[in-house]
């Protein structure tokens, strides 16, 4: 890829109401860089639904992930409602909904024994000095590359994460497994909240 000269976009607050202009973002680069590897969260539908408006899933690998099963607790199975799974399937979108790379086992040791792990300290860490998109979207790259929804790992992706509901970051990466976390390059951040 030559050089980049982009224009980075900054949120002044986070959260959904960015999700709209996101999405605009990452289609302009990924149009203006010719990526066809678009990974997203999306934790009810909304953000993926949003996204197939402008990603085709025939002209696109279009990748949602979602968070686990029993991720806020274990009285509810799954907030991303299986009918939009279904429906998202049936048009071409890839789903993939699994344990979190940047969480798993350490969240547990984390929250009832109060020590952190290298794992949730790496997190903490992206959360805090970048933003919470910044750490979701390097973290579903990784996802994505596990699940083989990536084919080729020399090839950019683009990623779109987000601060609680809704998008609010678009990362330019060069995925990497999670095995090999220390290789994933973030090469642009294209928006995020301040």
């Amino acid at each position: 890829m030559p050089d980049l000269n982009i224009e980075v976009t900054y949120f002044e607050t986070p959260g959904r109401e960015n999700t709209d202009k996101a999405l605009e973002i990452a289609k302009k680069y990924a149009d203006q860089y010719n990526i066809k590897d678009i990974i997203l969260a999306s934790t009810t539908g909304m953000v993926a639904e949003k996204a197939i408006e402008k990603f085709n899933p025939n002209d696109y690998n279009l990748v949602v992930i979602a968070h686990s099963y029993y991720f806020v607790g274990i009285e509810k199975r799954q907030e991303f409602p299986e009918e939009k799974i279904s429906a998202l399937k049936e048009k071409g979108v890839k789903v993939f909904i699994g344990t979190h790379a940047l969480a798993g086992p350490e969240r547990s040791i984390r929250r009832s024994l109060n020590q952190w792990g290298p794992v949730e300290l790496i997190a903490k860490y992206l959360r805090e000095q970048f933003s919470q998109g910044t750490k979701v979207c390097m973290e579903i790259a990784t996802m994505a590359v596990d699940a083989g929804m990536i084919d080729d790992l020399e090839r950019d992706v683009i990623c779109i994460g987000g601060t609680g509901r809704g998008a609010d970051t678009v990362c330019l990466i060069k995925p990497a497994p999670t095995s090999l976390f220390d290789k994933l390059r973030v090469k642009a951040i294209l928006c995020k909240p301040l």
